[in-house]
């Protein structure tokens, strides 16, 4: 594959290290020609979930080679601002999207809404109809499930093992995790994804790992992908990333969300 193609993990609303990154890449890049995938939950827990929306729109509007993902986060502030007794099947029905867990109020929070002594959703829910523009609802609504060129297949959570790829759901495809850690085989491409949080870029074998936590303050992390090569793409410039030979999955820790 001849095509320069970068992967970015899980951003979370953290806009200052996803410019950092941008940064990082345009170094790497050279101005040569290149696609940047952006895998997915962009909003969400750190401080600046419409900065990042913004500048990922406008980034886009004037030409920029940027492919954006759908995460699970994605869906769960597009689907409040629609419906905010909506529950996503995937998630616990103990949890919402303004469970301190998922980060919803720094979301709103970061349009400029007073939600941080609302208890009913209703009233938090008129205040994200007050302040979030519906040209961001509808561009998160209409962010594309994956991304595939070639052998390779850019995704948020993963698929399901041995399901063509026209036949996933998009439940799977923005929150699976172990029926997809524990299948150790190859699939029809190999899977770059995020979603579920490792201390650093892990290959698998059948998958590349790249949500090193930006949405818990630790690093937003890329790799790139050129001449059939795999590189972490570090702030010291890239390094190979080898294949690990520990169980896919077997030592990841993550929480419920």
């Amino acid at each position: 594959m001849d095509e320069k193609i970068y992967a970015i993990g899980d951003i979370h609303g953290d806009l200052p290290k996803l410019k950092a990154i941008h940064a990082r890449i345009a170094q790497d890049c050279e101005d040569q020609p290149c696609t940047v995938v952006h895998l997915g939950d962009l909003v969400d827990r750190r401080e600046d979930s419409c900065g990042v929306v913004n500048y990922l729109m406008a980034g886009q509007k004037r030409g920029e080679p940027w492919v954006v993902i759908k995460g699970n986060h994605d869906r769960l502030f597009s689907r409040f601002y629609r419906d905010p007794c909506w529950q996503d099947p995937a998630l616990s029905p103990a949890l919402n999207w303004l469970h301190p867990k998922l980060g919803g109020t720094e979301t709103l929070q970061s349009y400029g809404a007073d939600v941080q002594h609302f208890q009913d959703p209703a009233c938090v829910h008129a205040e994200a109809l007050r302040c979030v523009p519906l040209a961001h609802i509808e561009y998160l609504e209409n962010l594309p499930l994956y991304h595939r060129v070639g052998g390779l297949l850019f995704v948020h959570a993963g698929i399901r093992p041995k399901i063509d790829l026209q036949a996933q759901t998009e439940d799977d495809l923005l929150w699976i995790r172990e029926d997809f850690f524990s299948y150790h085989a190859p699939h029809d491409f190999l899977v770059i994804h995020g979603h579920t949080i490792v201390k650093h870029v892990t290959h698998y074998g059948n998958r590349i790992n790249v949500d090193t936590g930006a949405a818990w303050g630790d690093d937003l992390s890329v790799i790139v992908i050129e001449n059939n090569q795999i590189w972490d793409l570090s702030e010291d410039g890239r390094k190979t990333l080898h294949r690990s030979y520990q169980e896919a999955g077997a030592r990841l820790q993550y929480t419920p969300t």
